[in-house]
């Protein structure tokens, strides 16, 4: 065969060669691109945190899908897979593991408790990965592998103690619950109360999920403030509530705010032992305005006409539509992309407008006081107007003290984040760190 045949058969050959690579590329590439990302929820779904826990789950879901119904992210679906931290914070860091690990999710959105969060923020450093943590906390704390998307302190706790001394009183009870967002807001509020001349008359905790609450009440009784601050979590709220009223101690005599109790919660509980007293969020369902409005109708619409949504779901809610936005600025779905692509990013809320502080990983978010209505909705009293800057840190005590303090409670519980007893931390003793 002439040398000029043989050259035109081998560029035939070689032409047929990279059109069939280029077609099972191409299969390959839409095969990808068809794939789902996984995206993983982690909540409790049993156990004395469920009462708040399940509408996160609910709120985040529909952020999803809604996604998925505009046509997903770089053209793929994404695929829900949700596991159950089961009020269990070794629970929590075992299925975060598992959904790194197992499941492959590009990113989590979860946790509710500090305990919960803080048994889990080693296991995403360890893995380089991803989680949006939704709920108001103590601060004192930033992780690269964790965006905050709800309140630090200066955006709930010490506003909320401004307020109560400008319009309350000045002589101030604190009761939580038995672990480390207790303790550490406590620690703030003390602080701040001793700065601006006020006293704390008494300070108590509960066991998490305990319904122990008669000394509470009676030492509440006995001390007579002008303000009870509670940071109880979960049912315990229940119990405490009821033993308030069965004494005598309405809103009208001794006021409460709260930390944890939002609309779900009143809804679950009854709103009958709450009317008349306060909490401070970052978001109300009453707040007015088209894009509450839709948020409130998509989620009823999904989830049932007399549901109730909150401020932890709106910020579960806010918070896949911000990862989503770095998902699309970036072009890729891995957790480090994605956290490159964070910083600075603002977005229309149902409660207003945020942006992402690139420094601390936590959003700018506007402050607001609710008093409990007979419904279960909250009148909104107080509202800060324009978004705050997060200080994670509160400037009574340095990063150092603040960090010392952390791990004096944590030394204390013997290497956990909650009291693994059986009796509550005495009346008067709670933990002060190197703090004078």
């Amino acid at each position: 065969m002439p040398t000029s045949i043989l050259k035109v058969v081998a560029v035939l050959l070689l032409l047929l060669l990279v059109i069939g690579l280029g077609l099972a590329w191409h299969r390959y590439d839409q095969a990808r691109l068809a794939d789902p990302i996984r995206v993983g929820i982690l909540h409790s779904l049993t156990g004395t945190m469920a009462i708040s826990e399940r509408g996160v789950v609910t709120a985040t879901r529909l952020a999803i899908d809604e996604i998925n119904a505009a046509g997903g992210l770089l053209g793929r679906p994404l695929q829900t897979i949700v596991r159950n931290g089961a009020s269990d914070w070794a629970t929590f860091a075992r299925e975060a593991e598992s959904l790194i690990l197992d499941a492959q999710v590009d990113v989590v959105f979860g946790c509710w408790t500090s305990a919960s969060r803080k048994t889990v923020k080693p296991v995403f450093e360890q893995y380089d990965h991803l989680l949006f943590y939704p709920v108001q906390y103590e601060g004192l704390e930033l992780s690269p592998n964790i965006v905050y998307t709800g309140a630090a302190p200066n955006q709930q706790i010490i506003p909320a103690v401004k307020w109560a001394m400008d319009n309350l009183g000045r002589r101030f009870f604190l009761v939580g619950s038995d672990y480390v967002f207790p303790h550490a807001a406590n620690a703030i509020m003390r602080d701040q109360i001793r700065s601006l001349r006020g006293s704390v008359v008494g300070e108590h905790y509960v066991l998490l999920g305990s319904t122990e609450v008669e000394s509470v009440v009676e030492a509440i009784a006995t001390s007579r403030p002008d303000v009870i601050l509670n940071t109880l979590n979960g049912d315990s709220n229940v119990a405490f509530f009821k033993a308030l009223r069965a004494r005598g101690l309405t809103p009208d005599r001794i006021p409460t705010i709260s930390f944890s109790i939002a609309e779900a919660e009143l809804k679950i509980m009854g709103s009958a032992d709450f009317a008349g007293d306060y909490a401070a969020w970052n978001y109300f369902q009453s707040l007015p305005g088209e894009s509450n409005r839709r948020f409130v109708a998509a989620y009823q619409a999904q989830y049932g006409a007399n549901q109730v949504v909150t401020d932890p779901m709106e910020a579960a809610y806010l918070g896949v539509y911000l990862w989503a936005e770095a998902v699309k600025r970036s072009g890729r779905t891995d957790p480090v992309a994605v956290r490159r692509a964070l910083p600075g990013l603002s977005i229309a809320t149902p409660g207003g407008a945020v942006s992402l502080d690139g420094q601390s990983q936590h959003l700018w978010k506007s402050v607001r006081i609710g008093k409990i209505q007979a419904d279960g909705q909250f009148e909104i009293v107080w509202d800060s107007v324009k978004p705050v800057r997060p200080l994670p840190y509160p400037g009574y005590r340095s990063p150092a003290e603040w960090e010392a303090f952390l791990t004096g409670l944590n030394q204390r519980w013997q290497g956990q984040w909650t009291n693994p007893g059986t009796e509550p931390t005495p009346p008067g003793q709670p933990f002060t760190g190197a703090h004078p």
